[in-house]
Order: structure tokens, then sequence, then C-alpha cells
């Protein structure tokens, strides 16, 4: 019945395809969704929207210099991933960090990646993601990019591509735990029947892959944040408390007698493994940004000296600099001798001549992203831009072309979406999240980001979007080990 004025326009719909048909992957949810009337679809909205808000479910969005609390806007209607995809996208992944923390570990140590002329010195040491401080520091276990969320977009081509990797203090897992559990609530009988894979053992893989990072029994493992007015502090005490491990805030930590500690009721207690929510620059005032409150001094050296592990590790951010992402292709074929799975977003850099003069001749079709910039923010989208907008980024991009790549408008996939009591297309991406300690591990979902504002294409929930539960069918030959005897948890 919701379906009946649904419109396809000209995009790729994940549930319906060209000539109207429903992908077989969606038909069991079809079916039970077209049995519901109007009014029972949007009483179980409100009661997920309500279970978010009771759970305390939110985000900070800051603006003009204040700060407003919102809950996180959550659709009922899921994002479905078959397994065929979902098997490309998994070995996409994997491929891709593994490539990405080889790189990150050279251009800090040996720097074979530049002197063989695969990217140029002048890129990396203009990043602003570079620490200079952490050349020669090999972390524990030589890994570097210990928690990731990467962003995928699927194209009118329907094949998904990468268009940002997040390798710093990526966000938005808590939203994909809690979202799951709302969809259990709301779809009980069709979450089961449909074989979707669980998500809700990512703490406990967080916490294994953080315990691998050091040598020591028992270690003690604590969660950084930067306080109760981080947008992100919800999922920081979210996850402290999923892992049975300790929030701290950086006055709760001390530098002394060659560890960290953290102050306790009965004393000060050792800690040796810091899952960090605060960027670099923050990290440490002795060696980084001598006004900053949040972190610990003295904590890079006794991480340079593998007295407390970090994840993520530090310097991790020359990764997840727009100008790097163009270069991926070529660290993957160079460190693992493989071609990439997953296609990066066609990208100009800006700080070449001719692909600058390229992006200045078509910047009414492109969208144009400061390197250094996420969020939604520095960024234009050629054709939802007025000319006032064009000029202001032309003139942005020549007087500093290195902080400017440029990529084709894709066409982002759409998902049905509950807008105003009736089902309408709105574009999303998809972040999974990746684990790496004894091995990569991909979340079999992630967070599906919606833009609830017709015809935008940014996704940002700071910037009007909300989320929707990612659901990754099991492969029927296939059986998955998760302790879980097949049900999902």
């Amino acid at each position: 019945m919701l379906l009946q004025e649904y419109d396809l326009e000209q995009f790729y719909d994940e549930m319906v395809d060209e000539q109207g048909n429903i992908r077989p992957w969606y038909q069991h949810l079809f079916e039970k969704v077209r049995e519901l009337d109007r009014q029972e679809l949007l009483r179980l909205q409100h009661a997920a929207e309500h279970a978010f808000k009771c759970m305390g479910v939110t985000f900070q969005v800051y603006k003009e210099g204040q700060g407003a609390e919102k809950i996180f806007p959550f659709d009922i209607i899921p994002r479905i991933i078959n397994h065929h995809e979902w098997d490309v996208i998994s070995r996409g992944l994997e491929q891709r960090i593994r490539a990405l923390n080889l790189f990150i570990h050279d251009v800090y140590n040996d720097q074979k990646i530049v002197k063989d002329g695969v990217i140029p010195l002048e890129i990396i040491e203009s990043s602003c993601g570079y620490i200079k401080q952490c050349q020669g520091i090999t972390p524990p276990k030589n890994i570097w990019c210990h928690i990731n969320g990467i962003d995928l977009i699927k194209h009118n081509d329907g094949q998904y591509y990468v268009l940002e990797d997040n390798l710093r203090v990526p966000s938005g897992v808590s939203y994909v735990l809690e979202g799951r559990e709302i969809m259990k609530r709301t779809f009980p009988h069709i979450i089961d029947s449909v074989n979707v894979r669980p998500v809700t053992d990512y703490p406990l893989k967080l916490l294994e892959m953080l315990q691998f990072l050091t040598e020591k029994d028992n270690p003690v493992v604590g969660v950084l944040t930067p306080g109760i007015y981080n947008s992100a502090y919800y999922e920081h005490s979210f996850l402290a408390q999923q892992m049975g491990v300790q929030l701290v805030e950086g006055s709760d930590l001390v530098s002394k007698d060659g560890q960290v500690h953290m102050r306790t009721t009965k004393g000060y207690q050792p800690v040796d493994v810091i899952y960090r929510r605060i960027d670099d620059e923050f990290i440490d005032p002795d060696v980084f940004r001598e006004d900053s409150v949040l972190g610990v001094p003295g904590i890079f050296n006794l991480w340079k000296n593998k007295k407390v592990a970090l994840a993520n590790a530090l310097g991790t951010g020359v990764a997840d600099d727009k100008v790097v992402y163009a270069y991926v292709p070529g660290m993957i074929k160079y460190y693992l001798g493989e071609d990439m799975i997953l296609q990066n977003v066609p990208t100009y850099l800006c700080w070449e001549e001719k692909q600058r003069q390229y992006v200045l001749d078509n910047i009414h079709e492109m969208v144009v992203k400061a390197s250094s910039q996420s969020g939604g923010y520095g960024m234009l989208v050629g054709p939802f831009s007025t000319k006032e907008e064009q000029e202001h980024f032309k003139g942005l991009i020549q007087a500093n072309p290195r902080e400017y790549i440029a990529q084709p408008t894709m066409a982002l996939s759409r998902v049905p979406t509950i807008i105003d009591g009736q089902l309408e297309g709105r574009h999303v991406d998809l972040r999974p999240y990746i684990l790496y300690g004894k091995d990569v591990n991909v979340m079999p979902g992630g967070l599906t980001r919606v833009a609830l504002k017709k015809g935008s294409l940014v996704v940002n929930s700071s910037q009007g979007g909300g989320s929707k539960d990612t659901w990754v069918l099991r492969d029927p030959n296939r059986s998955h080990s998760n302790g879980s005897n097949g049900a999902l948890c």
C-alpha cells in the first residue's frame, strides 16, 4: 500500500529494480511491510524513535559556538545487503586496511614508497595528519590503524566505491549496535526469518583486539574521552560499559614510574591499553598543543617506548588525507601486489596543474572537498551550488591547491525511507567497521547513513542525516562461527 506511489526516479534503488520488481533479498521484508497499514507502520516508527530517546542515543551538533544535543534520527526500514555483495565488500576492506597499515608504517620509517616514486614526499609532509614526532616509531604488534570506519557508496552501476577512509577516531558504531536492538523489537520475526548476520559481538571483538596489543595477562584497558561535551560522548560511555572497562578523561590519568596510571579510590592503577577518542594534537600537551587540558602529559613518550598501547596509534591521520586517498590504488599494488577490489571514486588532484584546470572548468558538475576536513564541511556539491559558491571555491582552490580534491558527482543509491507517513527513496552511504588485531575483522553490516532531505547527497548527522539498520544476509551454503548457534545475537 505504501509503495503504490513509490518513485524510482533515475537512481539505483536497492529494493526495487529498473522494471519495478522487488529485488530477491528484499522480498520477504516487502511482503511483511505490505501487510501493515500506514498507521501501524507509523506506530512502529514512533516507537523506535521513542526507544532511542529513552536510551539516550544522542549526538552533539555545534553551530556558531553553541552545542545542541539531539536524538540520532533513525528509520525502521532496513538496508539489506546480500551475501554475494558483502563478500566483495569484506574482502575489499580487508585488502585496503592491510595496505594502509603498511603505508603508515612505511612513511614513518623507511619511506620506500616515496623512494620508489609511488607518492611524492611533499604530499606526505604537507598533510595535516602527518606527525613528524612519529618518525622511527613502531607501535605494538606493528599495527597503526586498529579501529577503522571506511565510507562506501553504491553508484548507479550497482558497484560499491570507497568514498573516504577514517583511520583516526571513527565514530558511529554505537548507533549500529543500538539500532539493531531497536530493530529486534520492531521486526523480531522478520529479522530471524531472513537470517541476518549478528553485529552485537562487536564490543567483545573490540576488547579482544585491544587486549591483543599487549603481552600482559589480564591487561587493564581504558577508553579515553574528551568529556561530556564531545559530540560522540554517548558512544564513548556506551563502548566502555559494553566492554566492561573504565571510561576516563585526561585528568583521571597520570604518567608516573614509567607507566600510565589511572586514579582510583584505591590509589593509582597501571593502564596497559588506551582506546583513545581524542585527536592527536590534544593527546599530550608536552609534545603537541601545550594548551590542551584533554590529554595526558608524558603519554607520547610512554607510547613511543611501548609502555602503553594506544588505539588508534598516533599519526594515522596521514592516511585520512583526501589527497593521499587518491594514491591508495597504487599502495595496494605496491605493498600487496594485488589489484584493488573496492575501487576509489575517480579523483582529481588540484595540486596538479592540468587536473586543477579541469576542475576549475567543470566545477559546476563536481564535488569539491577540502583534504583536511570531514563531516560534510569544507565541501561544494557543484550541481546543487550557486554561481557565487562556485566562484568562492575556485578562489580557495587557486589560493591553496594542495588542500583540495574534486570528484564527479556520484549518484548515490537509494533505500525506501519513511517520510511524512509515506515511503520515499533517500540516498544512503555505508560505514562498515573494521578491527585490526590478530586478524582483520569486518563487522557484517555497519552504519547506513541516510540523507533525510529530499534530493540531498549529504548524509552526515551534523548536516541533517539519519541512519538505518544494515542487514547483511548469511550465505545459506556457508556456516558462520559467531557463538550464537545460528541465532541472531
